[in-house]
């Protein structure tokens, strides 16, 4: 049994470790848990551990994971998404630094369209980037526009990483995905505005401004906008209406995502059965993680590491949001050199029993972590997203990286001040679903 935080602490860090040393993920967490099993418990008890996995992994709660993933596969692989581009481009118009305007806003639609911020970095450092280069926009801040609008894909609805929180956490998954619609937004506005403000400071940051180099009507660009705005709506306003469960919703999206592609005849055999691959393989490993997770919460009860986390925190006496902030702090110090779902499979049976007893309401502090964990992805040294856009542009050097994702942090950083100061940002729209 677990008779002293320095146990707890050394598990820990033994997992932070074999994470850091390139062990895959789900590897890394099971091989722990079957330590902590034989140890705890004995032989015996690896019966518990095979239910354990099973009634993790077939939880209904979890279809909408494979659902959500298929779904930005096919939207992505369509090429659907090269059309939406020019739509937006036509509508965005004659102003000054209109690529900017132009990356914030697609990289939040892409966001609700997608949920990987690595897969919506990469897309828009080859499609939008050497564009912008070449009209003259300064690398540095079109490096951040992208890193930044490329983080508001786990935030946004749907959101893979979201469902995960919510499962692990106990709380409502349709709450938690409608909680990021808000600082998604706040977020998106936060990335512009700083662009506008720069450029009015620096006028020599953007070229002058120009008319749209997309040729297409209004009502072209329209068409093009309309089914995409459509399964959107359909996604995120059926969860919010409580017409759909986030399983039903999932389906939904993916059944519009193929008829887009029809619709702009991208449709075929070979896409479908190339996003259905990559759509297994990615639950398979996702749903192993959290299988683990599950288990390494059930050993910190069973071992008595909970009561013991629950009775140092009430020994503290401190203020609640001090205890919020080094609660924040040290997810943010471990998403600097850890990938963000590792650092949620520690985090959240640790932090479990922590929620009730500093009265804090679950959506509104699993929601503030989702923004702290997300910041990892574009947060030197390690932040994945940084990763993804180098990949589909090798020419950016890694210090061009890390200087142009600083300020982006620190506008995530503010968005997440502002969310804790006004708490209804993230609790508003789920409170619609009850």
């Amino acid at each position: 049994m677990m008779s002293d935080p320095s146990t707890l602490l050394g598990a820990a860090l033994l997992v932070l470790a074999l994470f850091m040393s390139g062990m895959p993920i789900f590897l890394a967490f099971l091989s722990i848990n079957l330590a902590g099993v034989a140890i705890l418990l004995g032989p015996k008890a690896f019966g518990m551990l095979a239910n354990s996995l099973f009634s993790t992994t077939t939880n209904a709660q979890l279809t909408a994971i494979p659902l959500f993933v298929l779904m930005g596969e096919i939207m992505f692989r369509s090429g659907a998404a090269h059309l939406l581009f020019e739509a937006v481009d036509r509508f965005v118009g004659r102003v000054r630094g209109r690529q900017y305007v132009l990356a914030g806003v697609l990289s939040t639609i892409f966001g609700a369209l997608s949920g990987s911020n690595m897969a919506v970095a990469a897309m828009m450092a080859r499609s939008i980037y050497p564009g912008m280069v070449q009209r003259g926009y300064d690398r540095t801040l079109s490096i951040g526009m992208i890193l930044g609008g490329a983080s508001l894909a786990p935030i946004i609805p749907p959101s893979v990483l979201v469902i995960i929180i919510a499962t692990l956490a106990n709380v409502s998954v349709a709450g938690l995905l409608v909680a990021g619609v808000l600082p998604g937004l706040l977020l998106a506005a936060l990335f512009i505005g700083y662009a506008m403000l720069r450029i009015a400071l620096n006028p020599r940051l953007a070229p002058p401004a120009l008319a749209p180099d997309v040729r297409i009507s209004v009502l072209r660009a329209v068409i093009h906008c309309v089914p995409f705005a459509v399964l959107i709506a359909l996604v995120v306003g059926l969860i919010l209406l409580g017409v759909a469960t986030p399983s039903e919703s999932a389906a939904i999206g993916v059944s519009g995502a193929v008829v887009i592609a029809a619709l702009f005849r991208q449709l075929s055999i070979a896409l479908i059965l190339s996003a259905l691959r990559s759509a297994a393989l990615m639950t398979a490993m996702i749903l192993i993680i959290m299988a683990s997770s599950t288990l390494f919460s059930q050993l910190l009860a069973i071992s008595g590491a909970s009561r013991l986390i629950t009775a140092l925190v009430s020994g503290l006496d401190l203020a609640p949001w001090l205890m919020i902030l080094a609660m924040m702090a040290m997810v943010f110090a471990f998403c600097l050199f850890v990938d963000q779902v590792a650092v949620m499979m520690i985090v959240i049976p640790i932090y479990l029993p922590l929620i009730n007893v500093l009265g804090l309401d679950p959506l509104w502090f699993w929601l503030l972590m989702l923004l702290n964990v997300t910041v990892g992805g574009i947060t030197p040294p390690f932040g994945y997203a940084m990763f993804a856009f180098r990949g589909a542009a090798p020419d950016v050097a890694m210090s061009d990286l890390y200087r142009a994702s600083i300020a982006f942090v620190g506008l995530f950083l503010m968005a997440m001040l502002i969310v804790a100061a006004v708490p209804s940002l993230a609790t508003w729209l789920p409170g619609l679903l009850r």
